[in-house]
């Protein structure tokens, strides 16, 4: 019984340990991300190759999910708003739930199992095969030259396909609900410009979108500079990406959204 005790004592000592040797190893490297930056400054095609690698290669899943998620929430809003009949205030739903929680949170979530996943594979792949310390040895600063534009490349991408996704989702629920059900076009229009603030609800929903961007590029950033270099890790890396980047999005998507629109 002592020794049963002791062993799982033991095994709670070595995970606590381990979360908080990672949750500082994770802060440094943060700090060295942000810190080595100047590279991207002076290079701006670095970090211009990098948001085409993050953001125009992840842009066939955003307007996919982003004009589908529109036509549900389009058609679902009109169903729950016509028994109240304010069918008239579809444009508003619609555009509210895209600004302000669906088009950061959704466009989150798929960036982070389109390029978060890729940017994982890729700094692992370049550990595994020896091209960082390669670098390393030419004197060239791996996180200045690989990974400073990445990230940057991921924080600008973040937001721009956002507003895309939300865009798409609107002409969506303007399909659904104004050509296909027959909702007025003039008051599916005007009662969206008359309710949606400039800087309580888009300027929010932007906020959103680049924390989430930060968030994002750097757990997959971290997760592959640490992920064994071997095949086996790497692949371990990319599903700890997607499922750290997930939970991290939904907290601080919690998080902000007391602070934004409750005042908590």
């Amino acid at each position: 019984m002592i020794a049963a005790l002791d062993r799982g004592l033991r095994q709670v000592g070595h995970i606590v340990v381990d979360a908080i040797w990672k949750l500082g190893a994770a802060t440094r490297f943060s700090w060295l991300v942000l810190a080595r930056s100047s590279e991207s400054v002076r290079r701006p095609q670095l970090t211009l190759n990098e948001i085409f690698f993050t953001g125009t290669l992840s842009l066939i899943i955003i307007i996919v999910s982003g004009l589908f998620v529109g036509l549900v929430l389009g058609l679902q809003g009109y169903e729950t708003l016509k028994r109240y009949g304010s069918a008239e205030a579809l444009g508003t739903l619609v555009a509210l739930a895209l600004v302000r929680e669906l088009g950061p949170v959704v466009s989150a979530l798929l960036f982070a199992s389109r390029a978060g996943s890729a940017i994982t594979a890729k700094i692992g792949i370049m550990k595994a095969t020896e091209q960082l310390s390669a670098m390393e040895m030419m004197a060239v600063d791996p996180f200045a030259r690989v990974l400073s534009p990445i990230f940057w490349g991921g924080v600008i991408s973040m937001p721009l396909l956002a507003a895309i996704f939300s865009a798409l989702g609107v002409f969506g629920g303007y399909l659904i609900g104004v050509v296909i059900i027959g909702v007025d076009s003039g008051a599916f229009w005007s009662q969206m410009q008359a309710n949606v603030d400039l800087r309580e609800d888009i300027l929010n929903g932007i906020i959103k979108s680049a924390v989430f961007g930060v968030a994002v590029t750097l757990i997959a950033l971290f997760e592959g500079y640490d992920a064994p270099p071997t095949a086996e890790g790497v692949s371990y890396a990319v599903t700890r990406t997607v499922v750290t980047s997930a939970l991290a999005v939904l907290a601080l998507d919690f998080v902000l959204t007391s602070f934004m629109f409750t005042g908590v």
